[in-house]
């Protein structure tokens, strides 16, 4: 049987169209990209959708990747990165106007104003509070929240309330400058 090669040389015999490099690539590192989609709480399908889209960003970027070594890293990040971008376009977005005829304009667009102010923070906060933060918006629930996230139920709402300290803080800060 032979040894496996490293994944530097993999990368670059499968930027040179080798097929079995990207047959061995597959195997080697597949299984893994696998359980990070759904680790992240993606169904069959949706994890199905980010491991291809990570193999289709590898193929764009094949002559790009910084440490030829560390690819089986880097396919576990960017399926990750694909399967939060999933995720993002299931959430519900607030609606820009949601008003009645009779209520009022002024209020209306102040209130749109806000909900984009709001949603644009919490946007620049660093993971797992912007995951986090949106999960809790849709009103999943903590033991759906924590499946996703991959971490345990008991730490969803401790979490939770750091990260709503952060928003707060950050959205403070925001008004102090205006």
């Amino acid at each position: 049987m032979q040894e496996p090669r490293d994944p530097a040389e993999l990368l670059k015999a499968a930027a040179d169209d080798d097929q079995t490099a990207w047959d061995e690539l597959e195997s080697r590192f597949g299984p893994r990209m696998w359980a990070v989609a759904r680790v992240c709480g993606l169904t069959e399908a949706d994890a199905a959708d980010a491991v291809q889209g990570a193999w289709l960003r590898l193929l764009e970027h094949l002559h790009d990747i910084r440490e030829p070594s560390g690819v089986g890293a880097w396919l576990a990040t960017t399926t990750r990165r694909e399967a939060l971008l999933i995720l993002r376009k299931e959430l519900p977005r607030a609606p820009f106007f949601d008003v009645a005829l009779d209520s009022d304009p002024a209020a209306a667009v102040l209130e749109a104003d806000s909900s984009r102010i709001l949603w644009r923070t919490v946007s620049t906060l660093h993971e797992p509070c912007r995951t986090l933060l949106q999960l809790v918006a849709t009103d999943l629930g903590y033991q759906q929240v924590a499946l996703r996230l991959g971490v345990p139920l008991g730490s969803v709402g401790p979490t939770r309330t750091r990260c709503l300290e952060k928003l707060r803080t950050l959205i403070s800060s925001q008004e102090t400058v205006q």
